[in-house]
């Protein structure tokens, strides 16, 4: 089925690129992976994004210095950061590796690079006087102020992401070894089998809400929508985001590099300077690789060991 040669193989490509090497090459490529539905998806679009591109082109023929203007293409579109550029990178070189695996196509793709990820975190976090100014500014009188309170102090708390957050349902809530906690579906898991501790200063408001809120079943969210149209559904990741983005502003904390993903940030950070050990705080957090917990840690010694302090020291002395 396979057996094409390479000619044959450009002329289908420069005929009939939209459609019959999307529909055919395309998913046969996606059905040879083994990976999630989601990320089967955010393949194909990703690829047909480079398809349009390469179609543009008017040209009839593709060779390794296209995939360098299709880079250089991607690398000028200031819309896209350097972690989109490296996606869309990476799925064009599986595309073509399995290409030239089924001998479709030969493999013009190898040594692509995708740009330099630029150090650090692209997002802030709190200082430990932000993040007391916030919780204390939000109204708990109200069920959104109560939901708002409980949630943000959730993610500071403990480092959940906005995907984490929006996943929790009440039945979720359990005891583990006489303490309370919370069954998470993490990054890149299949199901809720990681864990994070509930103090009771984490435990106590949203109990507090879910009261409030009433009749909550146990297969509904911990945090829900309070609009007319979406009443007790699921939030959203983007009005999680938007939740805390208001919030922020409540207090005069309008800048880009702050957002919801700065309360991991902040809980991360924090953690370590109440004197949390790497470890403790990489299984908080459910790093996959020690060196991100470390870049936090770094960053910390950096401020607190800075030789910039100690030049204003010797000059002063």
């Amino acid at each position: 089925m396979f057996e094409v040669t390479h000619k044959n193989s450009l002329e289908k490509i420069s005929q009939s690129i939209s459609q019959d090497f999307i529909d055919d090459y395309t998913n046969l490529f996606l059905e040879s992976l083994d990976i999630k539905q989601s990320s089967k998806s955010t393949y194909k679009r990703q690829l047909k994004e480079f398809l349009v591109w390469f179609k543009n082109q008017n040209q009839n023929n593709l060779d390794r210095q296209d995939l360098l203007h299709y880079k250089e293409f991607l690398q000028n579109d200031k819309s896209l950061s350097s972690l989109t550029i490296s996606g869309y990178l990476t799925v064009v070189r599986k595309f073509f590796q399995w290409l030239e695996s089924v001998k479709i196509y030969p493999n013009i793709a190898t040594g692509i690079k995708g740009p330099k990820r630029r150090k650090g975190f692209r997002k802030d976090c709190l200082t430990v006087e932000q993040t007391k100014i916030l919780l204390n500014s939000i109204d708990r009188s109200t069920l959104t102020g109560k939901r708002d309170f409980a949630m943000l102090n959730l993610m500071i708390r403990t480092g959940l992401r906005g995907i984490e957050i929006l996943r929790a349902n009440r039945e979720d809530i359990s005891r583990q070894s006489g303490e309370t906690v919370l069954f998470i579906h993490g990054k890149g898991r299949d199901d809720k089998d990681e864990i994070v501790l509930l103090t009771q200063s984490v435990i106590e408001p949203i109990n507090q809400y879910l009261i409030a809120r009433k009749n909550v079943k146990n297969r509904d969210p911990i945090f829900a929508s309070h609009c007319t149209k979406n009443w007790g559904k699921r939030l959203t990741t983007r009005s999680i985001s938007r939740i805390v983005k208001n919030r922020l502003k409540d207090i005069n904390l309008d800048d880009p590099r702050l957002t919801a993903h700065s309360l991991r940030h902040t809980a991360i950070t924090l953690s370590l300077l109440a004197g949390a050990t790497t470890q403790e705080v990489r299984a908080m957090a459910r790093h996959s690789d020690v060196n991100t917990t470390l870049i936090y840690a770094h960053n910390i010694n950096r401020i607190k060991q800075a030789p910039e302090k100690k030049i204003d020291a010797f000059l002063e002395d």
